[in-house]
């Protein structure tokens, strides 16, 4: 067997040696040529996918290690009886960590905390819902918008254009789609955003075309007020600047991008292909899993929930840094296709990062209300 597989997916001869022989390519460079005799193609986001992409090739199983799929033709491979298989809710943690990043920047900047602000979510699957279990154990008011799932009779669900009138933070995510009843695309247009409530903080963390770009800059020209943090970008891996330079925080499509989140999504469908082949899954994550960046901090009785909180989340990930990556590789290239092979640089060469439950906070056992704040958040107590 021979398996076609984007180069930064991990653990990828732990997983899928195995089966065959593996070949590694960058993710953009996959094409109809690359799988003449490739029976599995194994991709992530960067990789559009379709039947005719595939035809005359024996690829019969499509695995993306990521938890969305809109860069897969569904309709089209299932018509051609090819296999497709994604990683649901592997990278929804990381984004949650991501959003409680940006909450934190956002906080700081505005010299407002973030817990006393509503949060309106934009979409309530994997992601949404987790990110809104979390917000709603510490204590933050939430909205939630997800007009799929209204339509199948799911209650305490609002309209957008009511959670967009009451919400003081906006984060999305939501799948693109640009056909069908509830299309995404767009779904944050210029008219929505010109009705956004004064120091509205905006996040996407979804994909790039969920939020107009040229409107948005457009309305960040007319509106400093509004605090805007974008993961993800309408053109990339080209990112414009001149949005960039308005947006408070700026980062490569790397909201879901810890190291945990990846080896879910590549666990998630080594089963998947033992399925498809009717064979037994020998592996498990656990097995392979390693522990670089795990730690354990240590806090003194009287330690402040908020404080601690707050640097236990810096502790784990700090969007910051991401942000300042992607502005110093903006500035330092040339010309468009510069800025395209920067922009995946960065993911390629993205540092290690771990999630909260990888950090132990060790509190004394008179410390309830901190426990309580810090389990919420999912970091690992030890017991």
């Amino acid at each position: 067997m021979h398996i076609v597989a984007d180069e930064n997916i991990p653990l990828l001869d732990e997983f899928f040696g195995e089966f065959g022989r593996l070949t590694r390519l960058p993710g953009r460079l996959i094409d109809q040529t690359a799988l003449g005799d490739a029976d599995v193609l194994l991709v992530r986001s960067v990789t559009r996918v379709s039947a005719g992409m595939l035809a005359g090739t024996p690829v019969r199983f499509v695995g993306t290690c990521t938890i969305g799929t809109d860069h897969l033709d569904l309709p089209g491979l299932a018509a051609a009886g090819i296999e497709v298989a994604s990683a649901p809710g592997c990278n929804a943690r990381g984004v949650v960590e991501y959003v409680l990043s940006c909450l934190l920047t956002f906080a700081e900047q505005s010299a407002t905390p973030w817990q006393d602000r509503t949060v309106g979510i934009i979409g309530v699957g994997e992601v949404g819902g987790r990110l809104a279990a979390v917000l709603q154990a510490l204590g933050v008011k939430t909205l939630l918008c997800d007009p799929p799932q209204a339509s199948q009779g799911r209650e305490g669900l609002v309209e957008l254009d009511e959670l967009i009138a009451h919400s003081d933070v906006i984060s999305c995510h939501v799948p693109l789609t640009c056909e069908g009843p509830h299309p995404t695309w767009h779904l944050l247009d210029a008219r929505r955003l010109e009705s956004l409530r004064p120091g509205t903080w905006l996040i996407n963390s979804s994909r790039g075309p969920v939020i107009d770009n040229q409107a948005l800059s457009a309305v960040l020209g007319q509106r400093p007020d509004l605090l805007v943090a974008l993961d993800v970008w309408e053109t990339e891996p080209l990112v414009d600047p001149a949005l960039a330079a308005r947006c408070r925080l700026a980062t490569p499509h790397i909201a879901g991008y810890s190291l945990d989140g990846k080896l879910r999504g590549t666990a998630q469908i080594y089963q998947a292909l033992c399925r498809f082949l009717d064979r037994p899954a020998s592996l498990a994550l656990e097995q392979l899993a390693p522990r670089s960046g795990a730690g354990q901090w240590q806090l003194e009785p009287g330690t402040p929930p908020d404080w601690a909180l707050t640097r236990a989340l810096r502790l784990v990930y700090d969007v910051r840094d991401d942000d300042a990556r992607l502005r110093a590789m903006l500035n330092r290239v040339q010309d468009e296709q510069e800025s395209r092979e920067g922009f995946d640089r960065l993911r390629k060469e993205y540092p290690l990062r771990r999630e909260c439950n990888l950090l132990r906070v060790v509190t004394a056992a008179s410390e309830p209300q901190l426990a309580r704040r810090l389990l919420a958040a999912g970091f690992d107590l030890g017991g």
